[in-house]
């Protein structure tokens, strides 16, 4: 069987587990067992370490682990080329969690000289990498296990609900992750609910927040683990939102989560996914993270809640992760021959 070490760049915290990204190593486990390793190099967000060191200190446990391993797989929002790359012994599959960018385009040609295969999320960054002549990328939509996600209608009683995940890792992200414009909106319009999946991270800030905008009533905070199925069945959508497609998985798993409870889902056109969503008709894309722009979409998902039946919903994400798994091992697999047959490199 094929071994991995798998690298990401979040804090080590008692919640880490519950990322998205995390969850992504944790399905292919099943296909390349191996050990987790955080570049990040502190347990909490807000490290004034620059990113050109990460991953460093990890590299002596790092070495003595890629002895047993076939490869590493990287998981980053960007293209980063970290340094710690070069000192790696194993061929590396990078995943770029986020979007790509036209300035990204000097770090990602960085980094297709250190790694075998590049993943993106993304159809139109795949293009973009192609353009830039990395040859070395592929595209793999993300998904998730859709089976542990059932339907319920929300309660006939209650006021409009949102479920609002990719909480903050920082203040400035309060604004860019939209979780002041949903607090707006909540404000002004006293009928809608709002129900954020939180991570432990500036948990004191937020609760100042919503009491400082006075919508304690409208606004409940899950700062533990929960089981997710039970919310979405009281929320009648679910919200992301961003204005850099580096923010957040450019699939946030929570939106994919609503679509396999049946219900659509509210999206900034910076994430991705936007664009799936929009073909694909599972919800309403929103410009920008506005309280206006989010109420703008609000009432258009009301509007044309027929053209989100539950049934259509959950087939846009059923048996993808059978798919999701299969790629990645194709991936692997040749990054494992090109190794033992390195005229396969040129």
């Amino acid at each position: 069987m094929m071994r991995a070490l798998y690298h990401v760049t979040i804090p080590d915290w008692p919640l880490a587990n519950c990322e998205a990204v995390m969850q992504d190593v944790q399905a292919l486990r099943r296909i390349a067992p191996g050990a987790s390793f955080h570049f990040y190099p502190a347990r909490a967000p807000g490290t004034r370490i620059p990113r050109r060191l990460w991953g460093l200190n990890r590299l002596p446990a790092i070495w003595r682990a890629e002895r047993s391993a076939d490869f590493h797989h990287i998981f980053n929002p960007d293209p980063f080329p970290f340094p710690a790359l070069h000192l790696l012994h194993r061929p590396i599959v990078y995943t770029v969690l986020g979007g790509v960018k036209d300035h990204h385009r000097r770090m990602a040609q960085s980094l297709a000289r250190l790694a075998r295969a590049i993943i993106v999320s993304g159809e139109d960054d795949l293009v973009r990498l192609r353009s830039w002549g990395i040859s070395r990328s592929c595209f793999i939509q993300p998904a998730i296990d859709a089976s542990r996600f059932s339907y319920s209608p929300p309660p006939h009683s209650a006021p409009f609900t949102l479920l609002a995940g990719s909480a903050p890792w920082t203040l400035e992200q309060f604004s860019s992750k939209g979780v002041d414009a949903l607090l707006k909106a909540a404000q002004q319009r006293r009928d809608l609910r709002i129900l954020f999946l939180w991570r432990g991270v500036l948990f004191a800030e937020m609760m100042r927040r919503i009491g400082a905008m006075g919508v304690e009533a409208q606004v409940q905070v899950f700062n533990e683990l929960v089981d997710v199925n039970r919310l979405l069945a009281q929320a009648h959508a679910s919200v992301v939102l961003a204005e850099r497609s580096d923010l957040v998985k450019a699939y946030p798993h929570s939106l994919l989560e609503s679509l396999a409870a049946g219900k659509p889902v509210l999206i900034s056109r910076a994430i991705p996914m936007s664009a799936w969503v929009e073909r694909l008709g599972l919800g309403v894309v929103v410009e920008h993270a506005t309280a206006e722009r989010v109420l703008a979409a609000l009432d258009a998902l009301r509007s044309r809640a027929d053209a989100f039946p539950p049934e259509k919903l959950r087939a846009a994400v059923a048996h993808q992760s059978d798919r999701f798994l299969e790629q990645h091992r194709q991936v692997y697999q040749s990054v494992i021959a090109a190794q033992r047959d390195p005229a396969s490199n040129n």
